[in-house]
This record gives structure tokens, C-alpha cells and sequence, in this order.
């Protein structure tokens, strides 16, 4: 691959697993010096083994709180003086169930979990790209938009493409590009920290079920997607091959478009 992001200076969240670990690998294959953000300690990790590609930080700290996006930005900037990327990759369905047998704390830890993360993200990283009225955010959202089993899930996610859209507008003049790529069903490695850690009943399975069913069923290729399809879609976003495209979602769901 070109190097596209050479000397370009990548803050990536969500970065200890699944998409925005791939993000990351692939980013720093191209050149791109790499802020990895999660609240897991697994991202120290990523960091000791992408460090030998690439000059590498990793921040570990809680993107549900904009205390926490904020230092996530203090300390990259403090490290590489500049922000140029910021894939804001944090948010995953927690319970997958009819919307009816959802608990109020349950809709508002899924809300926290998937919009406020990319919210603080972008009001946090912002400010400084707007010093040198350059820079590219990727958000991730889903087509998990239009689903079953996941309304509150669907609502934070159709809460990220909203954001993706305003945001836009406000920046498009500034030199700040916004965009979004909404994966669909992707296979990826068992989570090493799972979302959610209660063990499921046979009706939780069966609900889960319908969940693939539906993802597979409303895909035209009928499978899932990989992470280097997901991935692929990111960078993209966030290179300047993308340079004249902004307040776009664009569906990586084999032509489900959410």
C-alpha cells in the first residue's frame, strides 16, 4: 500500500480490539504515527507491538466521559504537537433483546457506550485541528440502524450519523473533513474483554440469533464482512484520496445500506 499517512499523526479509539485494532495496524503500516486509545490495558499491547513500525502512544482512559476524550487529546497532542486523523471507533451493541424487555439503565448504558464516546471525541480533537484548518474524522457507526433487538443500540448509532452530518456543516469551510462508515455484520476474533460478561439464556441465544439472521439475510452478498473490508473503508475516509467528500455515511454492509 502507498504510504498515505506518512508523517500524519493518527488518534484511533477503540483500539485494543476488533475494527479499530485493524484500523491501527494498517495505519501504521502507511506511515502513520499512532495514538491508540482505549479504556482496556490491552491497548498497551498493541502499542509495545506496533511501536517497532512506528513512533506509538497509547491512552488508557473512559471515552464515555469528555474528562476522558479530553486527556485522550492532551496527551496525543503533547506527544506529536498535531492531530491530523481521529477514527473514533468506540460503541458495540451490549444486550441484543425486544425493545420492550430492555431495563432504563440499560438503554441509557447503551446510549453512553455508542454515541457519547464519538460526541466527546470529536467536541475534544476539534480544537485542534481547527488550529491549522486541516483534518479528517472517520466516525463508525452501523447499519444496525435499521435491525431488530437493538433500538437503543440503532438510536445511538443514528445519533452518530446526525453528529457526522452537523459537524460537516459547521467545518466543511474550515478544512475539517467528517465522515462515517457504518460497518455491517463483521467477523472478528472472540472479544478478549467481552461487552457484556453475563452469561446469555436460551432466549438471550435466540434473540442473538435473529440478530445474524437478519444481518445475513439483509446483506446482497448474504455473509458477513472482514475487518480488512471495514478497515479499508476507514482509511479511506481518512486519506486524502477522500479529499472532496465530507457529511457522507458511507454502508460497508455487502449493500445493506442501513
Amino acid at each position: 500500500m502507498p504510504q498515505r499517512f506518512e508523517g500524519q499523526v493518527m488518534l484511533i479509539t477503540g483500539a485494543a480490539q476488533g475494527i479499530g485494532q485493524r484500523v491501527a495496524e494498517r495505519a501504521a503500516e502507511e506511515g502513520a504515527i499512532l495514538a491508540l486509545v482505549d479504556r482496556s490495558p490491552l491497548v498497551h499491547e498493541l502499542r509495545e507491538r506496533l511501536s517497532a513500525l512506528t513512533k506509538v502512544i497509547a491512552v488508557e482512559t473512559d471515552l464515555e466521559t469528555f474528562e476522558g476524550a479530553q486527556r485522550a487529546a492532551q496527551e496525543t497532542y503533547l506527544a506529536f504537537r498535531r492531530i491530523d486523523v481521529l477514527v473514533n471507533n468506540v460503541g458495540g451493541t451490549i444486550w441484543t433483546k425486544p425493545f420492550e424487555h430492555y431495563e432504563p439503565h440499560e438503554v441509557e448504558a447503551e446510549v453512553r457506550r455508542s454515541l457519547f464516546p464519538t460526541l466527546w471525541g470529536c467536541r475534544a480533537v476539534l480544537p485542534y485541528m481547527l488550529k491549522k484548518k486541516k483534518g479528517a474524522i472517520v466516525n463508525v457507526s452501523s447499519i444496525a440502524t435499521r435491525s431488530v433487538n437493538r433500538v437503543p443500540y440503532g438510536a445511538a448509532k443514528g445519533g452518530v450519523n446526525a453528529l457526522t452530518a452537523c459537524l460537516a456543516f459547521e467545518n466543511g469551510e474550515r478544512g475539517i473533513r467528517i465522515n462515517a462508515v457504518a460497518p455491517g455484520g463483521t467477523e472478528a476474533p472472540p472479544r478478549r474483554i467481552p461487552r457484556n460478561s453475563a452469561k446469555p439464556s436460551k432466549k438471550d441465544q435466540a434473540w442473538y440469533q435473529q440478530i445474524v439472521d437478519q444481518t445475513v439475510g439483509s446483506t446482497l452478498m448474504k455473509r458477513y464482512g472482514t475487518l480488512d473490508e471495514q478497515a479499508s473503508a476507514i482509511l479511506f475516509l481518512a486519506s486524502d484520496e477522500a479529499s472532496y467528500i465530507t457529511g457522507s455515511v458511507l454502508p460497508v454492509g455487502g449493500g445493506d445500506q442501513g
